[in-house]
């Protein structure tokens, strides 16, 4: 085979690496884009923080001149009513002992006497201050049953047994371990599996009843055998989980009044006996952090109309900073200035990605406002059916572009708080030659068995059935999906007595 050289021409896109941190920041949450933002403003002297409201709307992050700035800001103090230098001179308007400005060798506490604080006290001491320590801290489930193990009188090797049951006992109360795999990690051939049994019917006295379960049915009698003996229905109650437990699974009602030889009454109130237990005891001790969900966008109905506000908490702005940047001369060419140059561009560049971040957001959230009105009017059973090409089409962007912006980003709606891609949903076709969304048809199987009679409840063909006179066409393997996928029991275990 002969080798030539040949010469071709051709196109092709090059990413650029400002396009590429344009498209970084674009996919980016809430958390991850303050974490970003803080890493740009720690590695970049050029990049700031616009703490004034006012230089936010009139100082631009490309402007470089010192002066221009200032007067900027100055004008802009001086005509807007609302600005946080107006807000500042109200309050401190009585104090006059404050004076107007601080010498600049002095510090603070020069001026001001401070009160005495919990740092001033430890550094007067010689002591450093762990701030994480001060912290709440939740107690866990293996913390409270430890300390009750300690108030209780156990032999040595019965403490370890407990200590080992204990670690082994999860969130909900349940008990994981195997009894044996607990005798083998003691390492003692004296222990025996009754010492073990025993050990653990102690700890299952511990509180919360029911705890150290190893199966709900055991957690259930626990919890009953722990009432007082006089409680009405509770030894029918014990006798049903104890012997019965399938059949009150299934809701077998015709096989427990049988076996049980009671009426419908009693039934029922043997349920609401056994209902008013909690098969989660581990539960009600552990105390689980609340996580907040903080929007990127905030919709609200103005004059009729439901508008898409930026949330400006989520960022902050940002600006070069004025003084820095004059210290760079166009000529020199020096490593000093050359990084100072550098720094400029990047920050520049870092500002414009943000901008370029916030626009397109806030043109797909208000594309997402504009398909889905009927959803903010009347909820989920007006969704309507909506894919990622039908918002790209729109706004002329490429799909991807919109799947990236609609990824852990959340807007706050008066209906609650929701991630973009909620509002994005196949669709099924209706009688009339429409179209409904998946979103609507999971909120309608969930009104019809809201509404359902317990103890007759709607099945999934039943169900099915009733969509189709609804003209919405659906199998009954599509409604038995979406149930599921609500956490929605079938029919035979939403049986219920009246």
């Amino acid at each position: 085979m002969k080798q030539t050289l040949q010469l071709r021409l051709g196109q092709h896109l090059t990413m650029t690496p400002q396009l590429q941190q344009a498209i970084r920041l674009l996919q980016l949450s809430t958390l991850d884009l303050k974490q970003e933002i803080q890493d740009a403003l720690d590695s970049n002297i050029m990049l700031e923080v616009e703490d004034d409201s006012a230089n936010a709307e009139n100082a631009s992050p490309e402007n470089n001149s010192t002066n221009n700035s200032e007067s900027t800001q100055q004008e802009t103090e001086s005509s807007s009513p609302g600005n946080d230098s107006n807000n500042e001179s109200e309050i401190n308007a009585d104090s006059a002992d404050m004076p107007e400005d601080l010498p600049i060798d002095s510090s603070w506490d020069d001026v001001f006497e401070a009160p005495p604080s919990i740092t001033s006290q430890a550094s007067s001491s010689g002591e450093s201050v762990d701030f994480l320590a001060q912290q709440s801290h939740s107690e866990t489930l293996q913390d409270y049953l430890t300390w009750q193990m300690n108030m209780s009188v156990f032999s040595d090797t019965d403490l370890l047994i407990a200590s080992n049951i204990i670690d082994g006992i999860n969130d909900d109360g349940y008990l994981m371990t195997d009894l044996q795999d607990i005798i083998t990690s003691i390492n003692d051939e004296e222990v025996e599996i009754e010492e073990v049994e025993a050990v653990l019917h102690r700890i299952q006295n511990f509180d919360p009843p029911g705890v150290a379960a190893r199966d709900t049915r055991e957690c259930l009698l626990i919890q009953l055998r722990q009432l007082p003996e006089d409680t009405e229905y509770r030894e029918l109650a014990i006798n049903l989980v104890r012997d019965l437990f399938k059949q009150l699974a299934e809701q077998d009602l015709r096989a427990i009044k049988r076996r049980l030889g009671v009426k419908d009454e009693q039934v029922q109130n043997i349920m609401l006996l056994i209902r008013s237990l909690n098969p989660r005891p581990g539960t009600s001790v552990v105390q689980s952090q609340t996580e907040y969900v903080e929007p990127d966008v905030f919709v609200r109905k103005i004059s009729d109309q439901w508008m898409v506000f930026l949330n400006d908490q989520t960022t902050p702005r940002l600006r070069v900073n004025a003084e820095y940047a004059s210290y760079i001369r166009r000529a020199d060419d020096s490593s000093d200035n050359v990084s100072l140059k550098n720094h400029l561009q990047e920050a520049r560049w870092f500002i414009k990605s943000l901008q370029s971040r916030n626009d397109t957001l806030m043109k797909v959230a208000n594309k997402i406002v504009e398909f889905q009105k009927d959803f903010f009017e009347y909820g989920d059973e007006a969704m309507k059916p909506l894919v990622l090409r039908d918002v790209a089409d729109e706004l002329e962007m490429h799909e991807s572009t919109i799947s990236r912006v609609t990824t852990q980003k959340y807007m706050h709606t008066p209906r609650g708080t929701y991630e973009f891609k909620y509002f994005f949903s196949s669709h099924v076709s209706t009688s009339a030659g429409g179209e409904c969304s998946a979103t609507a048809i999971r909120a309608l199987i969930k009104k019809l068995i809201a509404a359902e009679t317990p103890s007759k409840p709607l099945s999934d063909n039943k169900i099915a059935n009733i969509l189709v006179e609804q003209g919405i066409e659906v199998a009954r393997r599509t409604v038995a999906k979406y149930r599921e996928a609500m956490g929605i029991p079938p029919s035979n275990e939403r049986k219920r007595l009246l």
